[in-house]
């Protein structure tokens, strides 16, 4: 259903270095970068951009989906090391179903960060 999400933010820098160290594990990287824009994903799309503003940030959740459980727990790993807060340590979330296995940090601007794997 959606093509990019796009965040903006006045820690432009942090942020972009921050979402570069934790989406690698996912298997996403910085795909173009400009003075003021960052755009992340894979397969030469970038869905997800980076951009600097000097207005105040809006808190978002964002969830990205992980290939395997092993890439949920490198990318909580990759987002404490980045400066990231924990908000909910790799494991399973059966109330959203059986399989629903994640890990969520809060990136340095605010935002809720999910890695998500749907596989046993």
């Amino acid at each position: 259903m959606l093509d990019h999400v796009g965040i903006r933010t006045k820690k432009f820098a942090a942020l972009a270095k921050f979402y570069q160290k934790v989406l690698a594990p996912l298997g996403y990287e910085k795909l173009v970068a400009y003075d003021e824009a960052a755009g992340f994903g894979r397969d030469q799309k970038p869905s997800l951009w980076i951009g600097a503003s000097n207005e105040a940030s809006s808190s978002m959740h964002i969830a990205f989906v992980s290939p395997t459980r092993a890439a949920v727990q490198a990318f909580y790993e990759a987002g404490l090391a980045a400066g990231g807060r924990d908000n909910g340590k790799p494991g399973l979330r059966p109330d959203y179903h059986p399989h629903y296995y994640a890990a969520f940090v809060i990136d340095p601007d605010g935002n809720n960060v999910e890695a998500v794997c749907h596989h046993a």
